[in-house]
């Protein structure tokens, strides 16, 4: 029933049928943790009627700060980091909301989508104005949208579930965002003019990374689509019959 709350092992059961399968009661123990956590607070919140629009549009809100903060002297990108984390909370308690009150649809997906890409073009930008090359963010930007955009139509052409788990995932984007302008602002403290070197290096990785990804994900897409287009087996007839 829609806005009835879930227990843990009920939550976990629906979130393994969004993710794929994956259940996040066998996974490693900082994922299992992150998970709970965000259960946890998207039970509480649903027990307050929050529903999950309203965390969405604040962890989109959370990444606008981004760039607005990363130029602050002094901490500025050590403050970008801060609201980037707040921001990734956000993404994982928007979906925990909607699942532990029963209440996904369709549309919301959708929504969430949308808020990951503009999250990670605020994140990006902040890069820019830190210090790194136009070009090498314009390239893990687009690399990072093929990834999903590739996965999305494979969906749609019959591929199912996620295909694969590749290295250039949602959250390897938000560790990158997230240590590479907590070590610029680091680095910055030191001496200003290493910080657009660190945040270079870290959009580097992360190009490098989603790149990475995105061939893992064509390989299996390839596999998978090649599958499904393959006829099934006629069953052999004994001979007389």
């Amino acid at each position: 029933m829609v806005g009835t709350q879930l227990n843990w092992d009920q939550y976990a059961t629906a979130w393994a049928r969004l993710h794929g399968g994956f259940d996040p009661r066998a996974a490693a123990p900082v994922v299992r943790a992150w998970v709970r956590f965000a259960y946890h607070v998207g039970y509480i919140l649903g027990r307050l009627r929050i529903g999950p629009t309203p965390v969405t549009v604040a962890g989109v809100l959370l990444c606008v700060c981004v760039p607005l903060l990363v130029r602050r002297p002094t901490d500025g990108p050590m403050l970008g980091a801060l609201f980037v984390l707040l921001a990734a909370v956000a993404d994982s308690v928007d979906g925990a909301v909607a699942v532990a009150t029963n209440r996904t649809t369709r549309l919301g997906y959708v929504y969430d989508s949308v808020a990951d890409r503009l999250g990670e073009a605020a994140w990006l930008i902040a890069f820019w104005l830190i210090g790194a090359p136009g070009a090498l963010v314009a390239a893990a930007g687009g690399l990072s949208w093929l990834h999903e955009y590739v996965r999305a139509r494979a969906v749609s052409a019959g591929m199912r579930e996620i295909g694969a788990v590749t290295v250039g995932e949602r959250p390897t984007r938000v560790c990158v965002a997230l240590v590479g302008l907590l070590v610029a602002g680091l680095t910055g403290l030191i001496d200003a003019d290493l910080t657009a070197g660190t945040i270079t290096m870290a959009t580097t990785v992360w190009v490098l990374l989603a790149g990475f990804g995105l061939g893992q994900l064509l390989s299996t897409v390839r596999r998978a689509l090649i599958d499904a287009d393959r006829p099934a087996e006629q069953p052999t007839r004994t001979p007389g019959r």
